[in-house]
């Protein structure tokens, strides 16, 4: 399912089961299929607001997700729709419809958290509904978004140091901007012209500065009332608004899924296909802390994690999720890898070789691929431990290869020799040679079957040890022929038994020649292999490098942006704040820089190499500097 994802219904994601949340196993199946980038639109609003209305337009589609036309809520749990991606084929759109909050009939104000808290966790694009204007009630109602600080650990064990004697420390809450989604408001049934004192207003200013904006004070009344704008403004740094007029009459609404465009409010259809626009062209794919981006299939692994953490009574940890994520995912792309160069060898190698050169060349290429393979799945393998287990099996394939080709390759060579000398064999059986100028005739017949045989091809790398044995194995057979050939006298016999023998010493040279000469080139290969997953490690953390400092520099920015904002607003209690989270970050980013200079990762790949491929280490760290160097 990796394109052309096509899902004829949406279908439950998770469930509400007696008051428990339950993952559905077919909708994690399905989403298991999808191994290509992700992006997760999620809506979250009151029940009987149209927020499934929608999640269909932004499936292109006028039914769907149910709307319902009564006063029931109809949608419960979570509902997924996996969608072809509009001008996007390389990712795959997962809509996320949401059950709606404070539903009377169930009245648990604690489900509606999880939901809340879920929507956040796995969409990276949120979509809150609400009807009407944006009001103390409207704001009250997302009195969710106050309790994610509760519901919600960015790290396992946090330990921030105070960033100055005279700053609070920082709290875990400070993380949520690293992987909360964009954020958009919409208003259904908006009426009111987009005015603030007497001046013309966009629809985000109406959210930031009329919607969001905080008050001076500090008694109990004011600091409720900007919680949960505060929470808004700390935790999604993007943020955007919407307003939809009123689709059709209210008698025609609950044929709504029924109708058609020209039969609806040309401006609600104005309205609704520039929110759609929006989505499709600023909705990010979803990633993780460290800008790994998941695939359905981790997204599927995503949603069982925390939800079998809150079935717990334990908090989602998005630290412990990434972890738990990464070793599934490095395993799972060391078997990748494995079956992916299993593939090619299979492929491209034609047993026997010609040359060991031939072989090794075949297994560097193979070898390459199968390592981008690893390096395009594989994140946050800090020690190393997975990319050195691969480098070992490929080391012990490499040397199981090298076993079958000589094994092979004797095959041949004696399978050759068998046909080639089938003359000889007969002629020594008939005696042929036991006469006067035997000798003679049998080291012509030796020659002729010695030239057929080098002529043959792909004899590969064992024809001269093979040819070694077989003449051996006739050496006795020669001296009994040179013996009893009266023709010759005893002087010329020992004059060719030594020149047999000086041939043979000469045939042992070159083996031990050839013997070497493999050596030679199994260790340049053993060099080549170890460059090569430098190279790829290297490239590999300078991308992740990138990506962290691209996602602190993103919250750097966004914790700037409310920094200006409450410092104009003269909040200074708030700026105060915001400026200890901004040290504490631009500390942070200072020792990325740090780390990526000093990562243990090519020390471990380095005393790795020495152990595995049995590379000198003063010509391990050679090669290293060399290549860091480039």
């Amino acid at each position: 399912m990796d394109s052309n994802v096509e899902m004829a219904a949406p279908m439950p994601l998770i469930k509400d089961i007696d008051g428990k949340l339950e993952v559905c196993p077919e909708a994690i199946e399905m989403l298991s299929k999808i191994h290509q980038p992700v992006v997760v639109v999620s809506i979250v609003g009151y029940a009987r607001t149209g927020k499934s209305y929608l999640m269909n337009k932004l499936a292109g589609k006028n039914a769907g997700f149910i709307l319902g036309s009564s006063i029931q809520s109809e949608t419960k749990g979570i509902w997924m729709w996996c969608v072809p991606y509009q001008g996007r084929p390389d990712q795959t759109l997962i809509l996320l419809d949401t059950e709606g909050l404070s539903d009377t009939k169930k009245g648990d104000v604690k489900y509606d958290c999880w939901i809340f808290t879920l929507a956040v966790l796995l969409s990276s694009t949120l979509i809150y509904n609400s009807l009407g204007t944006i009001t103390q009630q409207a704001v009250d109602n997302l009195h969710f978004v106050t309790e994610l600080t509760t519901r919600i650990k960015a790290k396992a064990s946090p330990i921030y140091p105070k960033v100055a004697d005279s700053y609070e420390e920082v709290a875990d809450s400070a993380e949520f901007v690293g992987f909360f989604p964009t954020f958009i408001w919409t208003l259904r049934d908006f009426t009111l012209d987009l005015e603030l004192e007497g001046h013309p207003i966009t629809v985000d200013e109406y959210l930031d500065m009329y919607g969001l904006e905080l008050r001076k004070g500090d008694t109990e009344e004011i600091r409720q009332y900007n919680l949960p704008r505060e929470c808004i403004r700390m935790f999604f740094p993007t943020r955007k608004c919407f307003t939809f007029e009123r689709p059709t009459e209210t008698k025609k609404l609950k044929y709504l899924e029924m109708m058609q465009e020209e039969e609806l409010n040309p401006d609600f259809v104005e309205q609704a296909g520039q929110f759609c626009h929006y989505v499709y062209e600023e909705s990010k794919q979803k990633t993780i802390p460290g800008g790994h981006v998941l695939t359905g299939h981790l997204l599927a692994e995503l949603v069982k994690i925390f939800v079998d953490t809150i079935c717990k009574g334990d908090i989602p940890c998005m630290e412990n999720a990434v972890v738990h994520l990464a070793k599934m995912e490095n395993t799972e792309a060391l078997c990748e890898a494995t079956a992916h160069y299993d593939g090619l060898m299979e492929q491209r190698l034609n047993l026997p070789t010609e040359t060991f050169e031939e072989l090794l060349e075949i297994h560097d290429k193979c070898e390459e691929e199968a390592l981008q393979v690893f390096m395009d799945r594989s994140f946050k393998d800090d020690t190393c431990h997975f990319q050195i287990e691969l480098m070992e099996t490929m080391n012990k394939k490499k040397e199981n290869y090298r076993q079958k080709n000589e094994l092979s390759s004797s095959k041949r060579c004696s399978d050759i020799l068998a046909l080639l000398s089938q003359n000889l064999r007969d002629k020594i059986k008939r005696g042929s040679y036991i006469r006067s100028g035997g000798y003679q005739l049998f080291l012509k017949d030796r020659k002729i079957m010695k030239k057929k045989y080098h002529n043959e091809s792909r004899k590969g790398v064992m024809a001269e040890e093979v040819l070694k044995q077989f003449l051996k194995d006739k050496d006795e057979v020669g001296k009994t022929i040179l013996q009893t050939d009266e023709r010759l006298t005893e002087i010329e016999k020992e004059m060719a038994d030594a020149k047999a023998k000086e041939k043979t010493a000469k045939q042992e040279l070159q083996i031990q020649k050839n013997k070497e000469t493999r050596q030679g080139q199994l260790k340049q290969q053993n060099e080549r292999s170890f460059c090569t997953h430098i190279q790829h490690l290297i490239r590999k953390m300078r991308g992740e490098h990138t990506n962290v400092l691209e996602e602190q520099n993103r919250i750097i920015s966004a914790k700037s942006k409310e920094l200006h904002y409450f410092q104009g607003q003269k909040l200074f209690a708030h700026a105060s704040l915001m400026q200890t989270e901004i040290n504490y970050f631009e500390q942070r980013r200072a020792q990325t820089e740090i780390s990526y200079a000093t990562s243990p990762r090519m020390e471990k790949l380095l005393s790795a190499a020495i152990v595995v491929l049995g590379i000198l280490a003063s010509i391990a760290l050679v090669l290293l500097h060399t290549l860091l160097k480039l």
